[in-house]
């Protein structure tokens, strides 16, 4: 059966860098100098660096275009927020607050004691100054003063306390549940017994930001040293204090990059060390490393000069680029010891990038593939991470064939030259066959048999002891039955999986922000959002007792919703201005309904509940109060089920709270990961198919992206890692890295001269076992630094990275090597030809090829019949002829076919 030709474009790449590496061994120092004046240029872009830096955490974390945001833009629209008359229950955001979390453990709160104490701090707040600007300048009103917290309007004083009853969660008409916790009820009653957590608020108006954020600033360093009875606690937090403690803490980073680049430095000039002083890698090493951080620098000053937002999830792309940086370095220096050391630069050149030309192609082409596809996620943290670390890596290709090369030809005249590495002074060669050379005085040693660099002695390891050992019966069984354990567990994994990003985890670990939401968490989950229903229909006859009882209908619907058997509403707590009017008027016209309304909403707080224009209802709203949603999975069903039944309700509706903005990520986020997932990968098999000329290994790469992926989801499960849009970015990764390693050991597989396929996955892993096992571990000090980081999302980065590239390499030198040996690369027609002109046809026998010829055949014959061979990387040649003065009398070739 004739071999499929899928190296149409393999061939012209391979022959294009040909050219390519001839031209730089020629001309290095114009390739030398040129790239380092192109990224001190694009350097200059880091100058807008803080212009462009892009960290709310709304603009970063949440949907663009989610859901919320629309609803939120409705209910701005016909329901706008009054600071003269304001009502937390209202607010369409979050505000511009201040909080306090005074926490008894264990004790009851209200006490005169403490009561006393809470009294003092709210004072202390209160009276903050900025300038001339007083808190009753800046605060929101309500009644002509200050708003207050309601503590403060139940229990005037700490001694009042003894002999106030407090009901629970509304005390009269105040829903105090948001700002007492830890609520213990007398026996069958609602009276609180006791408590443990007593919540301030102090918001401001929106109309000077100025002064509110350095009056939130006051707050927060006056929080910090707030006095506090012996047993207390005191936690605050503030509507800047998420984004600023975010902002900061990717400050604790910044010290690790150097040390990652000084890691990225040692290991590389380690494991290319050698003890010969001429053949010795050193400064090689080096400037790879040097070529990846110029990637860095460029690419990233490019899109700073283009107004690219630079998001803080970017700060971790300079680790991941320094890995993939080297890894595009140690196969071009593997090449380049595959060359001819008697040959001159300039065809050792292009002998090592015609080898590494696909390689490094199909890795950089996947790799930025993949994080360009992330640019079709919703999230402007991905996108930004993925625009600057696509960028990144076609940078580092591009340095690698130009800088990386171009040092690599000059280190290659000074082998030449047979000068020492470190003094470029002339050294003796050692004699034939000689291990007289040394790291002192004298090198030069190489392969004289195969004309090449002496291997290195890992390299020894994995062609006379991995690669047989595990091409043996027993360990390829061994090996089946490690991928079926791996493939379960990842595949169980996968089921335990969480969505969605806790707050909290986007500031640092020591941020006082952490504390807050711990409390909040423990003392006020209890009751959930107040979500508004708002009514958009302006056609809605409320006047009509029919359509009344549709829309009640509608709420019943939302007040009998459960999770998991448990009530997600509250019933009986639904705050519906229709009610209460209809409970005062029973109207039996649209006239009478109309004209009696405006006084009635005057005298109530349900004012800002209704918009009316020209006797118009343009648009309503009603509060329904959620319950049992303390976790991330009860926020997403919550929010799930919420516009289920608003959609399925007659009327017009839709449902808001602020916290929907944040919540909005569980919808999009499983849907956006498994698109991202599948597009890149079909685009990885594209290009598979395009670059390795054999369709069945560019399958075996497709399946290596499916299941390290499916390996990597499964373990960051169980690794307490959640599906969020951090975690996303890092399955975007993990497509392009595993086609890394497994790309690299399938193409070294295809191209193999071997005869049969366990020889071939030997003679694959001689040559790439050690650049697979450099690049992953080069990769991984890349990022190991991160694990220590005080930051979530920097931990996640790490994890996530581990995983990948633990998994990608075992693939690459484990299993792809042992399941490709399962099914041979096999194929092909060859014929001999006769002294005449004439050709034979093989024909076969059995698994074996058999052709006699008679007459003379000189070796001639016998070349041009291996050449045919090994052109199609499939035939195994061995001959069997007598001779006498230089001619064959008969002779016969076996052409084994492939097992």
């Amino acid at each position: 059966m004739a071999r499929c030709k899928t190296d149409c474009v393999e061939k012209p790449i391979a022959r294009g860098f040909e050219i390519l590496g001839g031209f730089v061994g020629r001309h290095p120092w114009w390739f030398l100098i040129l790239p380092v004046f192109i990224s001190a240029g694009l350097g200059g872009g880091f100058y807008f660096l803080a212009d462009r830096e892009a960290n709310g955490i709304e603009e970063m974390f949440t949907p663009m275009n989610g859901p919320a945001k629309h609803e939120r833009q409705v209910v701005k629209q016909y329901f706008p927020q009054s600071d003269s008359n304001f009502s937390r229950l209202r607010l369409y955001t979050e505000g511009t607050f201040a909080s306090l979390i005074i926490v008894t453990p264990g004790q009851n709160i209200l006490t005169f004691t403490a009561l006393k104490n809470i009294f003092e701090m709210d004072r202390n707040v209160t009276n903050m100054r900025i300038g001339a600007f007083a808190f009753k300048d800046l605060c929101v009103e309500k009644g002509g003063g200050c708003v207050s917290n309601s503590i403060f309007d139940i229990v005037k004083t700490p001694s009042d306390v003894n002999t106030a009853t407090i009901n629970y969660p509304y005390n009269g008409t105040i829903f105090i549940a948001s700002e007492i916790g830890g609520v213990k009820l007398k026996s069958g009653l609602t009276q609180i017994e006791s408590a443990e957590a007593i919540r301030l608020f102090y918001f401001l108006k929106e109309d000077n930001q100025t002064i509110n954020t350095m009056w939130l600033k006051k707050f927060i360093e006056a929080a910090s040293k707030m006095k506090k009875e012996e047993g207390m606690t005191i936690s605050y937090f503030t509507s800047i204090s998420r984004d600023e403690e975010f902002e900061k803490s990717s400050d604790s980073i910044i010290p690790l990059f150097s040390l990652t680049y000084a890691l990225a430095i040692n290991f590389s000039i380690i494991s290319c060390l050698r003890l010969d002083c001429v053949r010795n890698k050193v400064w090689v090493a080096t400037f790879g490393v040097l070529s990846a951080g110029m990637a860095v620098l460029s690419s990233f000053g490019l899109l700073l000069y283009c107004g690219m937002p630079f998001a803080m999830t970017v700060a971790t792309a300079p680790f991941l680029i320094l890995g993939i940086g080297v890894d595009d370095m140690f196969i071009m220096i593997s090449c380049w010891q595959q060359t001819q050391v008697h040959d001159s630069v300039e065809d050792r050149m292009a002998a090592t990038y015609k080898e590494a030309a696909v390689s490094i192609t199909i890795t950089t082409l996947t790799d930025a593939l993949a994080f360009y596809i992330g640019l079709l996620t919703p999230f402007r943290s991905v996108q930004s991470f993925c625009m600057y670390t696509g960028t990144a890596v076609l940078f580092c290709y591009l340095y690698n064939i130009t800088f990386f090369g171009a040092f690599l030809a000059l280190n290659g005249s000074r082998e030449k030259g047979n000068r020492h590495w470190l003094t470029c002074m002339k050294v003796p060669e050692p004699e034939e066959n000689s291990e007289k050379y040394n790291l002192c005085c004298v090198g030069g040693a190489y392969d004289h048999e195969t004309g090449k660099e002496e291997p290195m002695p890992i390299n020894n390891f994995f062609k006379m002891y991995y690669g047989p050992f595990l091409t043996t019966t027993w360990t390829k069984v061994f090996v089946i039955l490690l991928y079926a354990g791996y493939l379960g567990s990842s595949i169980y994994g996968c089921f335990q999986i969480q969505e969605g990003i806790d707050l909290k985890n986007l500031a640092a670990d020591s941020s006082y922000v952490g504390s807050y939401y711990d409390n909040e968490d423990q003392y006020f989950s209890e009751y959930g959002p107040n979500v508004m229903v708002v009514v958009t229909d302006s056609k809605f006859q409320y006047w009509d007792k029919t359509a009344r009882k549709r829309l009640d209908t509608c709420l019943k619907r939302f007040e009998s919703l459960t999770l998991d058997g448990r009530s997600l509403v509250a019933k009986d707590m639904t705050l519906s201005w229709l009610n209460e009017y209809v409970k005062v008027i029973n109207p039996n016209n649209k006239t009478i309904f109309m004209d009696s309304l405006p006084a009635f909403l005057q005298r109530s707080d349900f004012r800002q509940d209704v918009n009316i224009s020209n006797k118009v209802i343009i648009a309503s709203r009603m509060f329904i109060q959620t319950i049992n949603v303390s976790t991330a999975v009860d926020e997403k069903n919550m929010l799930n089920k919420l516009r289920e039944t608003a959609n399925g309700c007659s009327e017009k509706l839709v449902v808001y709270h602020p916290a929907f903005i944040y919540f909005d990520q569980y919808a999009v986020i499983v849907s956006n990961t498994i698109q991202n997932i599948v597009v890149a990968t079909l685009a990885m098999l594209v290009i598979s198919l395009m670059l390795i000329p054999n369709p069945i290994c560019s399958l075996w790469v497709t399946f290596a992206i499916a299941s390290v992926i499916v390996g990597v989801a499964g373990f960051m499960a169980l690794w307490d890692v959640n599906l969020d849009s951090v975690s996303m970015i890092n399955l975007v990764i993990c497509i392009g890295f595993s086609v890394d390693f497994s790309a690299h050991i399938s193409y070294a597989f295809v191209s193999s001269k071997e005869v049969t396929a366990n020889k071939k996955a030997v003679d694959a892993i001689y040559h790439l076992g050690y650049p697979i096992i450099q690049g992953a571990v080069s990769t991984i000090l890349g990022v190991v630094v991160l694990s220590a980081a005080e930051s979530y999302i920097f931990r996640t980065f790490f994890k996530i990275m581990f995983l990948v590239i633990l998994f990608g390499a075992v693939h690459g030198v484990v299993f792809i090597p042992v399941f490709l040996t399962f099914f041979g690369i096999c194929g092909g027609k060859v014929s001999d030809k006769k002294d005449d002109g004439r050709s034979n046809t093989l024909s076969q026998s059995g698994h074996m090829w058999v052709t006699q010829t008679t007459g003379d055949f000189n070796m001639k014959n016998m070349h041009e019949l291996r050449a045919v061979a090994a052109n199609s990387h499939v035939w195994s040649i061995s001959s069997n002829q007598s001779s006498h003065n230089g001619k064959t009398n008969s002779a016969y070739e076996n052409i084994e076919d492939c097992p």
